[in-house]
């Protein structure tokens, strides 16, 4: 059977995904910092879809948990999801720095790290894909996510056009750039998602979804929903002053 590495897989998307992929008939390796939650996820998966399930608990802000997942990723898989990640409430300079840093390494750095340690072994099988999960907010104005965001789509950009040559099709990297999701993201980053209209939620299932059938079809940044690609085609054509105060409010009031 296929493997997928999935961080941040006990909640929101990583946890969509990890059902997704059991049920495709993928062993997993779910990696998170809670190790009493990862354990039972890892149980209620293999248990549910008969497939081998592996627990990986680490914190992908400290440099042990990203050697412990980087050696991990090194020893094979299929399918990495870089989903890990977490988002303010605040604005800046309002975040704390140390914040900000622990941002920049869990949504940049482990991307980085993980994807590199996971292509060189795909490309010599001549099989494999990564999906690093980025966001609508990568092509608006939103601090230190969105700057991170937007980090990760040109980093899975520049990676998928590098080795296309090597692997024509048979090893994609790809980007997946959702909106508002309905999952404990929101909540858990004490954020105040009121003024958010109902039209721009998106179900988690509906995202896991899109994102695979990209990945198969070979799409480099992947954007699901019709409104959201309305939305990030947009973008490009509003003033930046505009497209800055729009985005950067939205969704970022503290409870």
């Amino acid at each position: 059977m296929p493997t997928a590495f999935i961080t941040g897989a006990t909640a929101g998307l990583g946890a969509a995904f990890a059902r997704r992929l059991a049920a495709d008939g993928f062993d997993l390796v779910l990696l998170a910092r809670d190790a009493e939650r990862l354990d039972r996820a890892a149980a209620d998966l293999g248990g549910g879809y008969r497939v081998d399930t592996e627990a990986l608990p680490a914190d992908l802000s400290t440099e042990e948990g990203l050697l412990a997942a980087q050696e991990r990723v090194r020893a094979g898989v299929d399918l990495l999801v870089n989903n890990a990640g977490f988002g303010h409430g605040n604005v800046f300079p309002d975040v704390p720095l140390d914040a900000e840093l622990t941002m920049l390494r869990v949504h940049c750095e482990a991307v980085l790290r993980l994807t590199h340690a996971a292509v060189p072994g795909m490309l010599d099988r001549g099989r494999g894909g990564v999906v690093n999960v980025s966001s609508a907010a990568a092509f608006g104005v939103r601090g230190t996510y969105g700057a991170s965001k937007a980090w990760v789509v040109r980093f899975s950009e520049g990676v998928a056009a590098d080795i296309a040559g090597r692997s024509p099709g048979t090893v994609r990297v790809m980007a997946l750039c959702p909106g508002f999701v309905r999952t404990e993201f929101h909540e858990r980053a004490r954020m105040d998602v009121s003024d958010v209209p109902g039209f721009m939620w998106l179900e988690d299932t509906a995202v896991v979804d899109a994102a695979l059938r990209d990945l198969r079809r070979g799409v480099r940044v992947s954007v699901p929903s019709l409104r959201y690609k309305a939305l990030v085609g947009a973008t490009r054509l509003l003033p930046r002053e505009l497209t800055a105060r729009v985005s950067s409010t939205r969704g970022r009031r503290r409870t």
